[in-house]
């Protein structure tokens, strides 16, 4: 089963705040978006295989624990998910990245895969999913759908601000998968925007709004 893993750490909370400020500019926003990402990276990535290598510091032979040859796949879900990608790969840079696109209808607040393209050895890797918000669940549900179809099986999903309904639309309908959210917000409003939240993350981290 997964878990769901809510942070309480001070710098995030401190970051997140400035994240939320409505007065918060386009390159200040992105920058915090990377470092929030950054900092809950070294969480998400705890489990991440690793394998003993022979190696010789400058006194002596000895074994030390790396990563393997197959680690981890960065999956970020079009378009804010981009946001978080590049904190991810500083982190692991021989790491995979994939894409899954997928916009929620204005009328019906129901995903459409427009964009999939994934590693073909999807499945030796462990997948981390990357969307600043987790509003309905949807679109969040539909990207591991397509992984899952792919051949992906260890997933971890990773976001900045979650609703409730989101967490439990995921948690339900992925309940292997594990859960990061760096905040858990209060609600969603009648238009499925998380409250009180931060607005439209994609907006704000390109500045197209």
């Amino acid at each position: 089963m997964g878990k769901i893993y809510v942070f309480d750490h001070p710098l995030i909370h401190h970051k997140t705040a400035m994240l939320r400020n409505k007065n918060t500019n386009t390159k200040d926003f992105r920058e915090l978006v990377t470092e929030i990402s950054l900092l809950m990276g070294y969480e998400v990535t705890k489990n991440i295989p690793t394998r003993e290598v022979e190696i010789e510091t400058p006194l002596e032979r000895t074994t030390v624990k790396m990563l393997t040859d197959k680690d981890l796949a960065i999956v970020p879900i079009l378009r804010a998910g981009l946001g978080m990608q590049d904190a991810f790969l500083s982190l692991v840079p021989n790491a995979k990245v994939g894409f899954v696109g997928v916009f929620r209808d204005p009328e019906t607040h129901r995903p459409v895969e427009y964009y999939c393209k994934l590693p073909d050895d999807i499945g030796e890797r462990q997948v981390v999913v990357l969307d600043p918000m987790l509003a309905t669940g949807g679109s969040a549900v539909a990207a591991v759908d397509f992984i899952k179809e792919k051949g992906g099986g260890r997933i971890s999903f990773v976001c900045i601000i979650a609703a409730p309904e989101g967490i439990e639309a995921l948690a339900n309908a992925h309940p292997d998968i594990d859960i990061y959210i760096a905040q858990k917000d209060r609600e969603l409003n009648a238009h499925a925007y998380i409250l009180p939240g931060l607005g439209d993350a994609g907006d704000r981290i390109y500045g197209t709004k």
